[in-house]
């Protein structure tokens, strides 16, 4: 067995920082040392700093480790460094430990827009990865330094949304317009500041700040194409995709939601039983390389009426798998269904965690 690659975590008291110890505990390519988080929690075990809310306990393996503050200089001998940091301290620090030759795979915003930055979804487009073996080579040639990268996981609710689009469109040709309704957990939204619990009791919140527009670019970054040189992504035009997203918070633990609709370019357009074989079908490059964490189903079909539910069906293939319901015609368009995703796991920390593998499984990291 080979020996494990060591992991460190920024933002470790966070709420995406905590998934991703629960994910990495046990794990058997990656062994986690070093945790990083805010000067209040440096200096103290991890048990003494972090306010633990996951539903799982926090591991044994993590209680006792010293919580370091976010300098690279603290990290310099992890092979991946997986951050939850908050998109408000994520840039300047991320910036950091690229710059000092490190791997990061961020669930931040900050550098998703950059073009030679992959936006991955590690069951939709792990191909975007080339790039970074692209830089990896150029360096090695060049007689230079292994330099370090960043991979960007995309928003919570693009993850699902793609899931199902990238078989469709790899079996069907490409998708002209796609609209998109979100219901999504309040995890979501993390711990601090979060949604107050009075305001989602009883209550659909219909607006999340900047979610509508970064499902709708998101989409198209990682439904692209490499460029010739594998330099950077080309995202489809709005005259090749149009999609249009609304965004709800509802009041739901763990698990978004979203009923789409989409029209396909070519006609004549495929019967919804050729659509939901399709997806049946769908068997994710990182489940082909034997990772870890690959779902054995990416896409679960589900016949019931009133599926996919996010308690019923959110935990299937332990949060990595994708449920997809109610495909039928559209009036409008062509065809309609429903996605559920687990909006921390394939939607956070968990795509981090197989990007990681995925890396590792090509030799990356």
């Amino acid at each position: 067995m080979a020996a494990q690659k060591v992991a460190g975590v920024l933002g470790a008291t966070g709420s995406v920082g905590q998934r991703f110890i629960l994910l990495l505990a046990d794990h058997p390519d990656f062994e986690l040392r070093v945790l990083g988080a805010s000067p209040r929690s440096a200096g103290k075990k991890y048990v003494d700093a972090a306010n633990w809310k996951q539903t799982d306990l926090m591991p044994k393996s993590a209680e006792n480790i010293i919580v370091s503050d976010c300098s690279s200089a603290n990290f310099k001998d992890c092979d991946i460094v997986f951050s939850g940091l908050d998109a408000e301290y994520a840039g300047p620090i991320e910036k950091e430990f690229v710059e000092a030759g490190i791997a990061v795979i961020s669930n931040a915003k900050n550098y998703r827009r950059e073009e030679d930055v992959p936006l991955v979804v590690p069951i939709v487009n792990p191909e975007h990865l080339d790039i970074i073996q692209q830089k990896l080579d150029t360096a090695k040639q060049a007689g230079k330094q292994r330099p370090g990268f960043i991979v960007c996981i995309s928003n919570c609710s693009t993850a699902g949304l793609v899931a199902p689009l990238k078989p469709l469109v790899d079996t069907f040709g490409p998708i002209d317009t796609l609209t998109t309704t979100t219901l999504q957990a309040i995890s979501g939204a993390g711990f601090s500041p979060g949604v107050p619990g009075i305001d989602v009791l009883d209550n659909i919140i219909p607006y999340i700040g900047g979610e509508e527009d970064k499902m709708e670019w998101e989409t198209k970054k990682i439904l692209g194409s490499l460029s010739a040189d594998k330099s950077h992504v080309e995202l489809l035009s709005p005259e090749e995709l149009k999609v249009s997203a609304q965004c709800n918070r509802v009041a739901v633990s763990d698990g978004h939601t979203e009923c789409i609709a989409l029209k396909f370019k070519n006609r004549p357009a495929p019967s919804v039983e050729q659509v939901k074989q399709c997806l049946r079908d769908y068997v994710c490059d990182a489940y082909k390389m034997k990772c870890h964490s690959a779902p054995e189903q990416t896409i679960h079909v589900l016949e019931q009426s009133d599926r996919p539910q996010p308690r019923l069906d959110r935990n299937r293939d332990r949060g990595y798998g994708v449920s997809v319901g109610r495909v039928r015609e559209d009036p409008v368009l062509d065809f309609k269904m429903v996605v559920l995703s687990h909006n921390t796991i394939i939607g956070a920390a968990g795509s981090g965690v197989l990007i990681a593998e995925i890396l590792l499984a090509k030799g990356m990291i």
